[in-house]
């Protein structure tokens, strides 16, 4: 397999247990996940990462592929690595896709995808989207009242991240002449080629990454590049579930826009 998109599942969530069997809209928020990644072109296969019979027993019930990991991985990372270890065939690139990101476009996938089979030189890539005037007007209110959610980055010429961040970066002291948008919203899905995958589990955590909370500043801080690709929503609205009162939100979300697969 060239490609895999391996999904992280823990069912003992700290502020969502069972998260992965919660339904949403009639299926599960796992299922929906599942049901993205395969619709993503170029994937090679799905594999679910977790710790708990009752996500793989789940997986089975709907056709899926899982591989049981240990309850002492860390975070999504090291659990897609343990997966992916176990498997009997190397894959060249994998995809770590988060499991509560059941609104998570297929072409945002896609493009990662694209990236690393049109650059050989690409070891990391994720997205980002850049905010309108109105999405920065927004995003700066809800982080003047405390709101952390919600990360920027930003690249040099060549589209490798200088760095990711919870405060809005850059800081906007004037609008450039075209009145774009200078600030990137990162969206949080990773594509590695095996060997930056393996590197970048056995670096040591780094300080700024301790700081801001954001574990794609390891790779930063170690000196192996990330690059950003730069995709489109299509008008299409992104939302995680990390509490039971965002499945509402999402249901809500899906009824106005559409199933996304």
């Amino acid at each position: 397999m060239d490609t895999i998109v391996v999904i992280p599942a823990r069912y003992g969530s700290s502020r969502f247990p069972g998260k992965p069997l919660a339904p949403i809209a009639g299926r599960s928020l796992l299922e929906r996940v599942w049901k993205i990644a395969t619709a993503v072109p170029g994937v090679d296969g799905v594999v679910v990462a977790t710790d708990d019979t009752r996500v793989a027993e789940h997986v089975t019930s709907f056709g899926g592929r899982f591989v049981m990991t240990s309850e002492s991985c860390r975070n999504g990372s090291e659990r897609v690595w343990e997966a992916v270890s176990q498997l009997a065939q190397r894959p060249k690139n994998i995809i770590n896709l988060q499991g509560d990101a059941v609104l998570m476009p297929p072409w945002v996938i896609g493009a990662l995808v694209q990236e690393l089979s049109s650059d050989p030189s690409v070891v990391i890539a994720t997205p980002a989207t850049r905010l309108t005037t109105e999405q920065y007007t927004s995003m700066s209110k809800m982080k003047s009242s405390g709101v952390v959610s919600g990360t920027t980055v930003t690249f040099a010429n060549n589209r490798d991240a200088l760095y990711f961040s919870k405060t809005i970066i850059p800081f906007v002291r004037s609008w450039s002449e075209s009145g774009l948008s200078p600030i990137y919203q990162h969206i949080g899905v990773y594509a590695y080629r095996y060997e930056s995958l393996k590197q970048y589990i056995d670096l040591p955590v780094g300080r700024l990454e301790q700081v801001e909370q954001l574990e794609q500043l390891r790779a930063l801080e170690h000196g192996v590049p990330i690059r950003v690709v730069e995709v489109s929503l299509n008008g299409r609205t992104m939302w995680s579930v990390d509490n039971p009162e965002d499945v509402t939100r999402v249901e809500e979300i899906i009824s106005l826009e559409g199933e996304l697969v």
